[in-house]
C-alpha cells in the first residue's frame, strides 16, 4: 500500500526531474521517478537522440538506475509529462518486470493527472511467471 505522503513525493519528484530531460528533438519531457520497496525513490528522464531509435524512455532510464543501485522490486511509478501521457507500450513492459499490478500516476508538471495500475495499462502482460 503507498501512504498519501510517499504519493506525493513520488509525484513530486517525477515533476521535479522532468526539466532535466533531454528533448531537443520532440520536446516533449518526460519525468519518471519509482517508489521502491524500501521507500527510496529513483528517477529518470527521457535522452532522445538525433538517431531516433536510440533515445531511452524516462520509465527505462529509472528502471536502470534502480537495477544498476541494487533494487529489485517497485511499489509504484509516477510519470509527468506536458499532458499526463501514458507510458509507451515498451516501457510498460519493462516495469511489469519488476512490478506487479501497482500503482501508476500520470500527471503534467503541475502534478496533476490521473491515477491507474500497471496491469490497466497493459492488461494481458508477459512476466516471469509465463516462463515457469
Amino acid at each position: 500500500m503507498v501512504s498519501q505522503e510517499q504519493r506525493t513525493a513520488l509525484i513530486e519528484a517525477a515533476v521535479a526531474v522532468r526539466e532535466r530531460a533531454y528533448a531537443p528533438y520532440s520536446n516533449y519531457q518526460v519525468g519518471a521517478a519509482l517508489l521502491m520497496a524500501d521507500g527510496s525513490i529513483v528517477t529518470g528522464v527521457n535522452v532522445e537522440n538525433s538517431s531516433y531509435g536510440l533515445t531511452i524512455c524516462a520509465e527505462r532510464t529509472a528502471v536502470g538506475k534502480a537495477i544498476a543501485a541494487g533494487y529489485r522490486r517497485i511499489l509504484a511509478v509516477a510519470v509527468a509529462t506536458d499532458n499526463a501521457g501514458s507510458p509507451c507500450g515498451a516501457c510498460r513492459q519493462v516495469l511489469t518486470e519488476f512490478a506487479g499490478d501497482v500503482p501508476v500516476y500520470l500527471v503534467d508538471g503541475a502534478g496533476n493527472g490521473r491515477d491507474t495500475t500497471l496491469y490497466t495499462l497493459l492488461p494481458d502482460h508477459f512476466g516471469p511467471e509465463q516462463l515457469t
